[in-house]
């Protein structure tokens, strides 16, 4: 009889893959080298902690913890609707915006199928399109950026979905509304084009594309949004996406039941209407951002101009071994050499404080 053989037996795609690497846990790091004091700027988390509002929300929700949670998420789909002038059928729930760009691969794609997304962008994108065996195409970045005419160039009778992140995740980089209308116009109906807005809040808000009202224009358009950035929410890992009825309909049709639990239910809404924290949020993450852009101008760093909340800086081929080196200076940042980014480091931005523990690091290590 053959022995048994779990790598055989899985699904091509799956053999191909690597887990997902998150930044380092900050008591993991406390464990390995003893450290009393860590600072964590990893995984481009929202340094303020949950608002008041929603603490209190939580903190309500607990004895109805036996019971199972809302699973089509009524009162915040009505949220999302009101707020961002949709109906609430086009809004699709996730455990973060991770799950629905998976939902959207599952629903839409198969192995028959390639699927465009640029050079630097989002682990998330190859890794769900090799899941389920379809063809990843990574275009070549521009500038670091999305080249949108090399990836118009490269649709084939086989695209069947387009990943577009505005702004980028790792390199920060940013579409302009112009450029982006007229990419999203010149691909074929038959092609999904999947706007990954994550750090949507953190764009200047004359700068920000009326992504979801193009909905009305383009029924191949879907747009995702998390709680994870600026909400800070991360921990509850809560997002959605805005799309045609017939789009969410499908994509409901292989949800998980409960993928969101009560307390993300409960935050989000809560969250959605704090208007206050969402201001002071990126009031600190605009002031964190110089902090760090003055360090890198001040000692000859070269970054990545970034519209997010967090800033990859170019500090040299050593990249790995500074890395290591801040881990023992109790600093956590994300090297980014598996986004074929071998020479840079990505640098959460934290409170002051934290930043400039980041810098006197760096001063020290240099």
């Amino acid at each position: 009889m053959a022995k048994f053989d779990a790598t055989q037996m899985a699904n091509p795609g799956v053999r191909e893959l690597q887990p997902y690497q998150a930044g380092k846990p900050m008591d993991e790091l406390q464990r390995e080298l003893g450290l009393d004091n860590v600072v964590k700027l990893a995984s481009n988390e929202n340094p303020l902690g949950i608002s008041a509002r929603v603490k209190d929300a939580l903190q309500a929700e607990v004895d109805d913890l036996i019971r199972y949670p809302d699973a089509n998420g009524f009162y915040l789909k009505s949220k999302i609707a009101d707020k961002f002038s949709v109906a609430a059928n086009q809004v699709t729930l996730g455990n973060g915006s991770n799950d629905v760009l998976e939902l959207l691969a599952r629903t839409f794609v198969n192995e028959q199928h390639e699927v465009i997304f640029s050079q630097h962008a989002f682990v998330v994108y190859p890794l769900v399109t090799k899941a389920i065996g379809a063809t990843p195409v990574a275009v070549p970045a521009k500038d670091y950026g999305h080249d949108l005419d090399a990836m118009l160039a490269a649709i084939t009778p086989k695209t069947r979905m387009i990943f577009v992140a505005n702004p980028n995740n790792p390199t920060g980089t940013f579409l302009s509304t112009e450029a982006l209308y007229n990419f999203i116009k010149q691909v074929p109906d038959n092609v999904l084009v999947v706007l990954d807005e994550a750090y949507y809040e953190y764009i200047p808000s004359d700068e920000r594309a009326p992504s979801i009202e193009w909905l009305a224009e383009f029924d191949n358009l879907v747009v995702t949004r998390t709680f994870s950035k600026a909400y800070g929410l991360a921990g509850l890992r809560a997002g959605f996406s805005v799309s045609s009825a017939a789009i969410a309909d499908l994509m409901n049709r292989i949800r998980q039941p409960f993928n969101v639990n009560a307390l993300s239910l409960k935050a989000a809404e809560v969250a959605l209407d704090d208007d206050e924290y969402l201001a002071q949020a990126v009031r600190v993450n605009a002031e964190g951002m110089q902090q760090l852009v003055g360090f890198c101008e001040q000692h000859g760093y070269n970054y990545i101009p970034s519209y997010g909340n967090f800033l990859t800086i170019e500090v040299g081929a050593n990249a790995a071994e500074i890395y290591q080196k801040l881990l023992h200076e109790g600093v956590i940042v994300r090297p980014v050499a598996g986004y074929e980014l071998p020479n840079h480091l990505r640098v959460s931005i934290g409170l002051p404080k934290e930043n400039q523990a980041f810098i006197e690091a760096m001063e020290r290590i240099a």
